[in-house]
């Protein structure tokens, strides 16, 4: 049984990210075997159910306000549209349906319509998750009231390099509602994002952060950032592919028993790519042509891929 370990140090990490590849692998897909099953890959659907006016400035989001993407916003939509939608991601092979609203922290009302959205998606017998940005204490015990399984609340970056990507909402305040979303007995689902200009070190230092979590995440997703032309961070530099399986490997090491999901910007990655992220430890994946605003890959894409690769979709 690998050891829960929360006192990982930065050094520890970037050795372990700066290992020749193959002794890499071979360590973080030996967790994975210790823990997971290694063909077996969990799917979500994520159904932006809010879309634009945020009044934050995260430089790679194109729901910002401050950023002219040409984004198509619309207000929280109807239950029956979500409803409808929970079916069609149920019926296409999801286990999670997952839930995406564009506020930096939800009204109460907001939060009772997404209670209501909750509940009727778990009535399909499927997992549910959302992400509203901020929550106090009472918001996350009443969404825990109303079924919900996860919480997304991304931590994007290392504590060192957050305010070169982020400047209205503070890391302690991302870790405070991590601390209400785990208080009220729901499940953490935690990540970041790599490929926005940060160093190795940077990634390391958003690994350690999780890691040293007082509950590691039962959800960690990986997301390569998707650059959106009018967000700043468009037009920046592509991180390598291999850096994002080293991310993916050292996250699966890092945190043995979590899932690790391999999220934002498959639409860049090759076939071969996300082989390796799957053999590293990835054991989740967003189905559908859309994450929220951003593309996705295409449901057919990704059976047949399962097929290439030999894999199985967890079922209900």
């Amino acid at each position: 049984m690998t050891e829960l370990r929360h006192d990982w140090s930065k050094e520890e990490v970037v050795a372990l990210l700066e290992q020749p590849i193959n002794d890499l692998l071979f360590d973080a897909h030996s967790v994975h075997r210790m823990h997971h099953q290694p063909n077996e890959v969990q799917i979500s659907t994520l159904l932006s159910i809010k879309t634009g006016g945020c009044p934050e400035d995260c430089k790679y989001c194109p729901q910002s306000v401050r950023y002219d993407t040409g984004l198509d916003a619309h207000s929280l939509l109807s239950l029956q549209s979500v409803v409808e939608a929970a079916k069609t991601a149920r019926d296409g092979g999801a286990t999670r349906f997952c839930m995406g609203a564009a506020w930096r922290s939800p009204t109460r009302s907001q939060v009772d319509a997404v209670c209501e959205m909750v509940a009727a998606v778990k009535g399909f017998g499927m997992e549910t998750c959302v992400t509203l940005g901020m929550l106090t204490a009472e918001q996350a015990l009443k969404l825990a009231d109303a079924g919900l399984d996860y919480y997304n609340h991304n931590l994007d970056t290392s504590p060192e390099y957050y305010a070169e990507i982020i400047t209205t909402r503070t890391y302690s305040d991302r870790l405070e509602t991590l601390a209400h979303v785990r208080d009220a007995d729901v499940k953490v689902c935690c990540g970041g994002i790599v490929g926005m200009g940060e160093s190795r070190a940077d990634r390391a230092g958003l690994l350690m952060q999780l890691a040293n979590l007082p509950s590691h995440p039962e959800s960690v997703p990986i997301n390569q950032l998707v650059r959106v032309e009018g967000t700043p961070l468009f037009g920046s530099e592509a991180l390598s592919p291999m850096e994002l399986v080293r991310t993916v490997a050292v996250a699966r090491i890092l945190m043995p028993q979590s899932v690790v999901r391999l999220s934002a910007g498959r639409t860049e990655l090759s076939e071969e790519a996300q082989a390796l992220c799957f053999f590293a430890g990835a054991g989740s994946i967003f189905c559908g042509d859309r994450l929220l605003t951003t593309p996705n890959p295409q449901l057919d894409a990704d059976v047949q891929m399962f097929e290439h690769l030999g894999l199985t979709r967890q079922h209900l």
